[in-house]
């Protein structure tokens, strides 16, 4: 199947829209695309502020992450599924007006609680919306150039969002309160429901949720995290993480049991047969494992370190967001029409690798220019790159009735990623700046801790690089080249 033929639903309800109206719904795709994405970093700047307002343990903060993301990758595959067999346009409404109040119940928390049950409802809206959003850009679009394009900037959203939040975050934070990281979504989410009328609903398949495979895999998730987390306090031996690894292991061994056995699995194996796009979600798991954990230390560094302001640490972040839309919107895509998917993807990790590598050279006194600002514009075009490729490679070729879950596959790929790389990367930095706190400053000890971790964070797109050279189409065969891709 052509890379024209992606995702091809159209709906029997009706031809796609007319083109003056393909604007408006690449609008409003996008538009939600970038709200889920973003929501995932744009609390990273407000952190110091909520810890200071909650009184959250040190220790604590990243659940504030975590939470979210686990909930959004854990329950992605489930929303895609549900858009698949209830109506895309029913489910992709229900997921956001559930965003919307679950960022509600964050906004007015008074409690690191009711902060993290609200986070992690969030997450859930999230992973409801999010993969029918792709589903609906498939259906309202017609295979062919317009379609590329779209998924083009749908894929820039997934690596734009997470910068944009970083800024947001800082903006909101600083002239308002930490609160509105979260009451922002509400008004933005009510527009893209307005805005939805405009998306072709497209054909409905029969069938049930695997209801046991999210739960499944997502307390096993839960469990491993909590398990690493944990193991920063009391160590590796401690009673309690080690049953959480255990309970963690059977979960997920049961998990994969299901997958192979049920009738309505969330993970169908024909949908992971295809090399190629398990490779694509191979890589963007260890992408969002080093990605998330660098939004995570750069902005306690700038903060905690160098005593930024929200804001100011919010437009360092810059250079990030600029990085991702060379790669992903500009350059990336023109590189796609000359070189195979693989090299693209190769070429970024490089690339991403190189700018992380610089993060581990940063100092508590070092000027900006040197290091901070350079690295993130490398690292961030490198990201581009691969956020394209892995995107069109990740739901191209797929069967109509399991496009819900392909495109929730390559946004559970990420976010658990990023959830298991953080968790795993904050317990690396807190035992290197504890090792040294004995003999140094504070400022000197975190710095140490966050350089540290980012430099294994490279190690993380190292193994992306391998992985894509394995795994993604070579020269000979890449559809690219004759095909083209999104412009």
């Amino acid at each position: 199947m052509s890379l024209q033929d992606v995702a091809g639903v159209v709906s029997k309800e009706g031809k796609p829209p007319a083109d003056r109206k393909l604007g408006l719904a690449l609008l409003v795709i996008a538009t939600a695309q970038l709200m889920l994405v973003l929501d995932g970093t744009i609390v990273n700047v407000a952190l110091p502020s909520i810890q200071r307002s909650l009184h959250l343990s040190a220790t604590d903060l990243n659940w504030v992450i975590t939470a979210y993301a686990l909930a959004f990758g854990g329950l992605l595959l489930v929303g895609g599924r549900a858009g698949d067999l209830f109506g895309r346009k029913k489910v992709f409404r229900f997921g956001l007006i559930l965003f919307s109040v679950a960022s509600l119940i964050g906004g007015i928390a008074n409690t690191e609680a009711m902060l993290i049950i609200g986070r992690s409802l969030q997450g859930v809206g999230a992973a409801i919306a999010a993969p029918t959003a792709l589903s609906l850009l498939a259906a309202t679009f017609p295979a062919g150039p317009e379609r590329n394009k779209a998924l083009g900037v749908y894929g820039a959203m997934g690596g734009l969002g997470s910068v944009v939040g970083l800024l947001l975050g800082g903006l909101l934070t600083e002239y308002l309160s930490w609160r509105w990281v979260l009451f922002v979504n509400i008004p933005i989410a009510i527009l893209v429901i307005i805005g939805s009328s405009v998306l072709v609903e497209g054909d409905r398949e029969r069938g049930g949720i695997d209801l046991p495979g999210g739960l499944t895999a997502t307390l096993g998730l839960v469990s491993l995290v909590f398990a690493i987390n944990r193991t920063i306090i009391y160590g590796w031996n401690d009673s309690t993480v080690i049953v959480c690894l255990i309970i963690a292991a059977v979960l997920l061994i049961a998990f994969g049991i299901i997958q192979s056995r049920s009738s309505t699995a969330m993970m169908p194996p024909r949908v992971l047969k295809d090399r190629g796009r398990m490779g694509a979600n191979s890589v963007m798991f260890l992408m969002g494992a080093g990605m998330f954990a660098t939004f995570y230390f750069l902005t306690l560094y700038m903060q905690l370190v160098k005593g930024y302001s929200p804001m100011r640490a919010g437009i360092v972040y810059l250079p990030f967001a600029i990085g991702i839309g060379l790669g992903a919107g500009g350059i990336g895509p023109q590189l796609l029409t000359k070189m195979s998917e693989r090299a693209v993807t190769v070429l970024g990790l490089v690339i991403a690798s190189i700018g992380m590598v610089w993060f581990s050279l940063l100092t508590p006194t070092m000027n900006p220019w040197s290091t901070l600002l350079p690295a993130q514009l490398i690292a961030g075009i490198g990201l581009g790159f691969a956020f394209v490729t892995t995107t069109v490679v990740a739901v191209r070729g797929v069967d109509p009735r399991d496009i819900g879950v392909a495109s929730g596959l390559i946004n559970t790929s990420q976010q658990v990623g990023g959830a298991v790389g953080l968790a795993t990367l904050v317990a690396i930095a807190a035992a290197v700046t504890k090792a040294d706190l004995p003999g140094k400053a504070l400022p000197d000890a975190l710095t140490h801790g966050y350089t540290f971790a980012l430099g294994i964070g490279a190690v993380f797109y190292v193994a992306a690089l391998i992985v894509a050279a394995v795994t993604l189409k070579s020269p000979a065969t890449s559809p690219a080249l004759a095909e083209g891709v999104p412009a």
